[in-house]
């Protein structure tokens, strides 16, 4: 037991602060199109260079710049428009500022990996606990010149960081790089542009409580009515008082309608975006808003009605029902999917799964998931990895924190616990203890239904280990059981005790074995005819 990491207590996950729905915009007019182009390129333009001005502010932003910021971005749009277009970009700002810290970690763990196995001699193999050294002297030549490199990347990444300079690109990244590659991307340089311009667009309003409708920008009416405030250059498309462009389509919203219309009449706030989807030629609106989290109930309680361990794996999730008692009861479920193709298609196939999984919790009378707490952000360095380039790939295509999200929005909405564990050991001990026992003629149980158990069991607060000494009254020697635990340092306390040949442990029947003709060996169990010779005594006298 020696060198394991100390298991964290587990815990019930919160729920979602805020929500997001989304809606098509149908039936479009052409003028239609033709103003929300305007106004998105317009407000985007402005938004870009907002970015490039807090940009270069870096860490001598204060309240004082931001103000003449939006001052200057008022007399172009008007004060809500320049509201919603700083708080955009300071939120990206923030994000990078996050994402180049993740940098600083990922290099640093890189160089620390690899200065460790240029230290080891070619050839050393690897323990449990160290990675060994490289296998050849060509690899470790490269891995030489790669630290080089690493080390120049954190240098610059750190000077980058203390200077407050962060490196963003409005559109995308990727997007950005395709240029550079049309043929590979089957786009001509006509269909880039107007992605790329539609990317770059920027309207979206933050929600204002106790004006109309909750948002004086972008306002939605109760039956659907959708206007726009036009900015201070396009008022003159106007086509209803105060400047306001109303769209000729009605809008609904299928999931959460009922609490979107009470919002609305309340006139509480709600923040809307308009998006233009390319690949599709369609136009969304979504709207989103921030709700009381629900009150976190103490585990105890949750954990009435037993609890459905889930192990998450490339490709499926593997569930487990299991009792108060930590016993697996039925058996067991997978829910597949396919995380491969698009991202609108891996999230589909994510929400697909957990949808099938509670409503199987809520067939069953559950009242609490358990999921391990994954966080994989330390884990996909190609010097931790090496050569195991698939490796790495399933592991950063596993979506953790995407599937945490909508685990706990989706179980917030069925009135479903989630309760987060640590993820030590789970699948090592899950499978130690529990995927022999559990399988049979008619059941094949695999590695991942057996960590499935073991994440539920460790949720409940139970061992993950099977093997526990029977009650008192059902033991073989009365109170003191020959199963009971050594001490802490004693070596084989882990261990099966070892069966003793002779009729007491039944492992050799009487009669037989190497003391078949030795009777007192067989009925006086501890002595031996070597020591005690046997004798009949002479018979008592009768008085």
């Amino acid at each position: 037991m020696g060198g394991l990491r100390a298991v964290a207590a587990p815990f019930v996950a919160s729920g979602p602060s805020g929500v997001a729905v989304r809606t098509r915009l149908k039936h479009l007019t052409a003028d239609d199109e033709k103003v929300l182009r305007l106004v998105g390129a317009h407000l985007g333009s402005l938004a870009s260079k907002d970015l490039k001005a807090r940009c270069r502010d870096g860490l001598e932003h204060s309240a004082d710049t931001w103000a003449v910021r939006k001052r200057g971005l008022t007399p172009l749009s008007s004060s809500r428009w320049a509201g919603s277009i700083t708080k955009a970009t300071h939120d990206q700002w923030a994000l990078a500022r996050r994402c180049q810290l993740a940098h600083i970690h990922n290099l640093e763990a890189g160089i620390r990996t690899i200065e460790h196995r240029l230290a080891q001699p070619v050839g050393q193999k690897s323990t449990k606990k160290a990675p060994g050294g490289y296998r050849s002297r060509r690899e470790w030549h490269a891995k030489s010149r790669r630290l080089r490199v690493l080390q120049d990347r954190l240098a610059a990444a750190r000077a980058d960081r203390e200077a407050g300079l962060v490196h963003v690109v409005r559109g995308g990244k990727c997007l950005a790089r395709t240029r550079h590659h049309l043929e590979a991307a089957q786009l001509t340089e006509s269909a880039w542009r107007r992605g790329w311009e539609a990317e770059r667009w920027f309207c979206q309003a933050d929600g204002e409580s106790g004006k109309r409708y909750g948002n004086e920008t972008i306002r939605v009416s109760p039956d659907g009515e959708v206007s726009i405030k036009l900015p201070a250059p396009l008022t003159h498309l106007a086509n209803a008082p105060h400047g306001r462009y109303i769209l000729a389509c009605r809008v609904t919203f299928a999931h959460r309608g009922e609490e979107w219309a009470d919002r609305v009449a309340a006139n509480r706030a709600i923040a809307y975006r308009l998006h233009y989807d390319m690949g599709r030629d369609r136009w969304y609106l979504t709207a989103s808003w921030q709700i009381p989290p629900t009150p976190t109930l103490p585990i105890e309680a949750v954990l009435a009605h037993g609890v459905i361990g889930v192990d998450m794996n490339a490709d499926h999730l593997a569930a487990w029902r299991l009792d108060v008692n930590g016993n697996p009861t039925g058996a067991p479920r997978r829910f597949f999917y396919d995380l491969s193709g698009t991202a609108p298609h891996r999230d589909a196939q994510v929400r697909h799964a957990l949808t099938r999984l509670l409503h199987w919790a809520s067939t069953c009378g559950v009242k609490a998931i358990a999921v391990e707490d994954l966080d994989f952000a330390a884990e996909k360095t190609r010097e931790k990895y090496g050569r195991r380039k698939r490796f790495r790939q399933l592991v950063s295509g596993m979506p953790t924190g995407k599937l945490r999200a909508r685990l706990a929005s989706m179980a917030d909405r069925t009135g479903i616990a989630v309760i987060a564990v640590d993820p030590a050991y789970t699948s090592r001990w899950g499978a130690q203890h529990w995927q022999r026992p559990l399988t049979s003629t008619t059941r094949k149980t695999t590695r991942h239904d057996a960590a499935a158990v073991a994440i539920g069991r460790r949720a409940q607060g139970h061992p993950i280990r099977r093997r526990t000494a029977p009650p008192p009254p059902h033991r073989s020697d009365a109170v003191g059981h020959r199963t009971v635990q050594a001490r802490m340092g004693v070596a084989g306390r882990e261990g099966t005790r070892p069966r003793i040949p002779g009729p007491r442990t039944r492992s050799v029947p009487p009669g037989r074995g190497v003391n078949a003709g030795n009777q007192n060996a067989q009925h006086r169990p501890g002595r031996s005819a070597e020591h005690e010779t046997w004798q009949q005594d002479s018979l008592p006298l009768s008085p």
